[in-house]
């Protein structure tokens, strides 16, 4: 990886790509701290920092939640304007001929995407400036709308900021946003630690235990984002003239994580919502009762959570990654996979292969996402954002921006080879 680093800087075009990169995110940790106005900072930390439920949020912001900045609300309705338009995509016939009509048509569906992410952002930072109006200054309609306005603006202005870093830089920008947002606390994260521990809160053994555990979480997170099930398929020879073709065998890949984080984060947000409306209704008997019994950290909670991960998981990957249309891919192109006929055998012999790798990675990303309890319990440091999600999410972008930072340097190696 340092290797790939090393060579890309020498490349005037990857150094081009790598600066502008980072003069994008510099922009982005820039308007982390410019705070939205009519606004009292102050009491919007303290109610953020009562519960654990914004810790996650505030991790992927970079801490733009907690100072209630432009940039408050990240990338999140713009991660689940895309979630809910994948999904459409299956239900809608209209969405799902755009999908197959190439480059014109996910260009229709990038459009789409921008228009519901303005929407779910305007309702997404309305909801939270009621629920947070004792922060307010002036607090009234007008306000509100304002203040939803300005945060909106802040959503689409970094959706804009995504797609620039994907087209004029490297990798992928809307990933490479939460990166940053979230590899920007880790200084915050190490100055907490130390003070808990000049402090006598914590001893050594537990910072110990933190480190060994990260460690093992980085090797399992790398172990199965690299992880694939690898089907054999071979190609029958084809002659055409005086001319052979096919006749050679290759694989089809399953991931054992073919869903990425994506589940996580949409059994986050949907387990929010309630937690959201406790907070709003806290002096009545059913709020306390559900922070009670079924509030974060809790054990309904935590197998809640747990479970729709798992089944999101399994949902994800089957709206992603069709075995029909994988089989009849592979029936298309004269192949086959040995042993099996091509059409409706093949693709159940896809389905059951996926659904028995897919229920690996689904356990997987489900004791990641609640580990940081377990976490809690061993090493006694609290307030721990910076848990196996977060990791995950770093390692896995990680992974995919040095991917292409390694494929910009082999095909240069190959132009230079044939000139």
């Amino acid at each position: 990886m340092l290797e790939s680093l090393k060579n890309a800087l020498k490349v005037s075009e990857l150094k081009a790509k790598l600066l502008y990169t980072l003069g994008m995110i510099f922009i982005f940790r820039l308007g982390a701290h410019v705070p939205v106005p009519g606004v009292n900072p102050d009491k919007f930390a303290e109610l953020v920092s009562s519960g654990l439920i914004f810790g996650f949020f505030d991790v992927i912001s970079g801490g733009a939640l907690k100072n209630f900045s432009v940039f408050a609300m990240s990338i999140t309705p713009y991660i689940n304007a895309s979630i809910i338009m994948q999904l459409l995509t299956v239900v809608i016939p209209h969405l799902e001929r755009l999908a197959k009509e190439g480059e014109e048509g996910r260009k229709k569906i990038t459009e789409y995407t921008r228009y519901l992410t303005v929407l779910l952002a305007f309702i997404q930072g309305l909801g939270m400036v009621v629920g947070v109006k004792g922060s307010l200054v002036q607090p009234g309609p007008l306000t509100y709308v304002m203040t939803a306005l300005t945060i909106t603006a802040g959503t689409t202005f970094l959706m804009w900021v995504g797609e620039q870093i994907t087209e004029k830089g490297i990798g992928n920008g809307i990933s490479l946003l939460i990166f940053a947002g979230i590899v920007s606390r880790v200084p915050q994260g190490v100055a907490r630690v130390i003070e808990y521990l000049n402090a006598g809160t914590i001893n050594i053994l537990s910072i110990i235990a933190l480190v060994v555990i990260g460690a093992l979480v980085i090797a399992g997170v790398v172990a199965v984002q690299e992880g694939q099930r690898r089907i054999p398929v071979q190609y029958a020879k084809r002659v055409v003239g005086r001319r052979i073709y096919g006749g050679q065998t290759t694989h089809l890949p399953l991931r054992v994580n073919q869903a990425g984080v994506i589940p996580v984060i949409f059994a986050s947000s949907l387990l929010m919502f309630p937690e959201t409306l406790a907070r709003w209704f806290s002096n009545t008997a059913a709020a306390n009762f559900y922070v009670r019994y079924f509030g974060w950290g809790t054990a309904a909670h935590t197998i809640f959570y747990a479970l729709l991960i798992i089944a999101f998981t399994y949902f994800y990957t089957a709206v992603i990654m069709n075995p029909a249309d994988v089989a009849d891919n592979i029936k298309k192109y004269g192949g086959f996979i040995p042993g099996l006929r091509p059409g409706r055998p093949t693709a159940e012999y896809i389905s059951r292969i996926m659904s028995r790798v897919t229920l690996f990675g689904a356990i997987f990303l489900a004791l990641i996402a609640i580990l940081p309890n377990f976490v809690l319990l061993a090493t006694r440091i609290p307030n721990i954002y910076f848990g196996g999600t977060a990791l995950l999410i770093v390692v896995g972008v990680a992974l995919d921006t040095m991917k292409q930072v390694e494929a910009h340097l082999l095909m240069r190696s190959y132009q230079g080879f044939i000139k």
